[in-house]
């Protein structure tokens, strides 16, 4: 089954946060919980350290039977062997990404209109991030255009859309609701106090 067919089952999209050693015990907790999907995202990890710990984090999903995706980095992604990389506005495009990545590698990028979405899917994107659904500090420049808006991106493309941002055990069924059973979360789970049970808990929501 390619990175893309193993899209469609999944529900529940587990960002790490910048942080040191405990990350990787993070991520652990988060794949024990039941996250179909895991990307690492670290901003300020020197590129050495980020390709040596995405190595483990591939080991740890191919364990869990996820799906690792590396954020921005199209050549660590390639390196450490991961199914897939998401792509920022400031990163290589999609185009050009898909010139050297294998067929069935997986490629994500944000979208918060329904245009922006459909033009990301003709430029060969396999799922969308759409948000923020709720308010959050990570994006405070970004206007929440709420559960109601990515219900219109999720109806507008054919591809998984996970709805983020804000997201988490008080408001996650303001998603469902609407049919959305697609999120990503970074600090629902890492800053729980049980990681691994919070990432059970938002998976079993997020069952249709």
């Amino acid at each position: 089954m390619t990175g893309p067919e193993r899209l469609q089952k999944a529900r529940l999209y587990v960002v790490t946060p910048d942080r040191g050693d405990e990350l990787l015990d993070l991520a652990r907790a988060a794949l024990l919980g039941g996250a179909d999907i895991l990307q690492l995202r670290h901003k300020t990890l020197p590129r050495g350290e980020l390709l040596a710990l995405a190595r483990r984090l591939r080991e740890a999903t191919t364990n869990a039977g996820a799906i690792f995706i590396v954020n921005d980095h199209v050549d660590v992604a390639l390196i450490a062997g991961a199914d897939g990389v998401h792509l920022g506005p400031s990163d290589m495009s999609i185009e050009a990404a898909r010139r050297i990545v294998p067929e069935g590698f997986v490629i994500g990028v944000s979208a918060q209109s329904v245009e922006g979405a459909r033009a990301a899917v003709r430029a060969g994107a396999d799922y969308i991030g759409s948000g923020p659904a709720f308010s959050t500090p990570v994006k405070q420049e970004k206007a929440v255009i709420g559960p109601a808006g990515i219900a219109a991106v999720t109806a507008a493309v054919d591809v998984p859309v996970f709805a983020i941002g804000g997201i988490d055990e008080s408001n996650l069924s303001q998603l469902t609701a609407l049919g959305i059973h697609r999120a990503c979360v970074i600090r629902s789970v890492s800053d729980a106090p049980d990681p691994e049970q919070a990432t059970a808990r938002l998976r079993a929501m997020l069952t249709a």
